[in-house]
């Protein structure tokens, strides 16, 4: 079975200090990936790895089904799509020929230049100078050229620097086109609680190695984290007389400035817990809050490595 991406052992030194150690995931096809680590964890050197601009000091990657080096890397490059974090355009071209400029590098037809930048927003301004443009309107640009011949496998880093919040949704809205239509997609980004609605799986890195891989919901069963459920009292309820019930199954209890108590439940125990405090008569409102993707990337983090084999 070909994958969009497939790395066994993979490592990369730099005069003797290793960049990546020992690192194996897969991505599946049609499927988005988010890469996650913290700066110097290695997703830059991943990434030039799987775009083949670096070769390994160990280990194997294959994209696509082949390797990014060798005789077949010409031609697999067409069928990758990339948006580097920082993106530089010649200032005096327009957008239209800055793409067709592009279009040119990677043999895909001109055509595609109004029909791509009229996807990212930038229709009203393709024959405008790249010199007018804001920093998310580049932005813009580049996600346009990384779409360019249709690639079957996209990579983004750190896309949404720039972009005002409906830009970041719009983007949003493509990554999510793209899976429909088959592509795969990594995505590399700091912002976690606006990519973890777009993502089917996530690859956490630290300090070169591989510290958990697959989706959120594997996530949270792997760490073990308690859930946290939010409750609303009725006014006419005792805060303290619900403080002391609370310690008889709660692992943690806060009472917030509004009134509400945050309360941490033992994994396992989350249907106890809410029918007990579904029959409290003192109680107004219940919200359940599963362990979000920061937190699970928070705590990982500072924790052991766990490996997951993401979903296909």
């Amino acid at each position: 079975m070909i994958h969009a991406i497939d790395i066994t052992a993979l490592g990369k030194q730099y005069k003797g200090v290793a960049a990546l150690a020992g690192v194996s995931a897969t991505v599946p096809m049609g499927k988005v990936i988010g890469l996650l680590g913290h700066n110097g964890a290695g997703k830059s050197t991943l990434i030039k790895l799987i775009l083949g601009l670096i070769e390994p000091t160990s280990g194997h990657v294959e994209v696509l089904g082949q390797s990014p080096w060798g005789s077949a890397a010409v031609a697999l490059r067409r069928r990758i799509g990339y948006l580097p974090e920082s993106v530089a355009f010649y200032g005096n071209l327009s957008g239209t020929e800055v793409i067709n400029y592009l279009a040119d590098l990677k043999r895909a037809p001109r055509a595609q230049a109004g029909k791509l930048l009229a996807r990212v927003g930038l229709g009203h301004a393709k024959g405008r100078r790249v010199s007018t443009y804001s920093k998310g309107m580049r932005q813009r640009l580049g996600l346009a050229q990384a779409l360019l011949a249709s690639p079957e496998l996209v990579v983004l880093d750190e896309p949404t620097g720039g972009l005002d919040p409906q830009a970041t949704r719009e983007l949003y809205e493509i990554v999510g086109e793209l899976r429909t239509e088959g592509h795969s997609v990594l995505v590399s980004s700091h912002v976690l609680a606006e990519l973890e609605p777009h993502i089917d799986s996530a690859l956490i890195l630290r300090q070169g190695e591989l510290l958990a891989a697959g989706s959120v919901g594997e996530l949270r069963r792997q760490s073990g984290l308690p859930d946290m459920v939010v409750v609303q009292l009725k006014d006419a309820a005792d805060p303290a007389a619900f403080a002391r019930e609370l310690n008889g199954f709660a692992l943690a209890q806060t009472l917030r400035h509004d009134g509400r108590f945050e309360i941490e439940i033992a994994e396992g125990g989350k249907l106890n817990v809410l029918q007990r405090l579904a029959a409290d008569p003192a109680v107004e409102d219940i919200v359940v809050r599963e362990a979000s993707l920061a937190r699970l990337y928070d705590y990982l983090g500072a924790g052991t490595k766990r490996e997951v084999e993401p979903t296909a």
